[in-house]
């Protein structure tokens, strides 16, 4: 004999529910996915490139490196913020910080 229940068909309102649950999961798995290719992708890319050795002048010692574009700066212990091109290594600036 067979249950009360299983001749029943199933409420709309109940296939509609299952059907947004499902496209729910499959949403959030896709974002799941983009999120981790996004990090992937931008914690594979390289860094900035600095040179292996910097010359400070006489009495200067580093304290702090920042890169931008095409240049690069060494704040030192003496309050001073050193400005280097990248390229040849030259310094370009000094800046006394009051």
């Amino acid at each position: 004999m067979e249950g009360p229940s299983e001749n029943l068909p199933e409420p709309a309102n109940l296939r509609f529910l299952r059907r947004l649950v499902t496209l729910l999961t499959v949403v959030m798995i896709g974002g799941l996915l983009v999120v981790v290719s996004l990090l992937v992708i931008r914690f594979s890319q390289t860094g900035p490139t600095l040179p292996d050795q910097i010359t400070l002048p006489d009495g200067a010692t580093a304290q702090a490196v920042t890169i931008g574009d095409g240049w690069y700066a060494v704040v030192t212990t003496d309050n001073r913020i050193l400005i280097f091109d990248q390229l040849t290594g030259a310094l370009r600036q000094t800046v006394e910080i009051e």
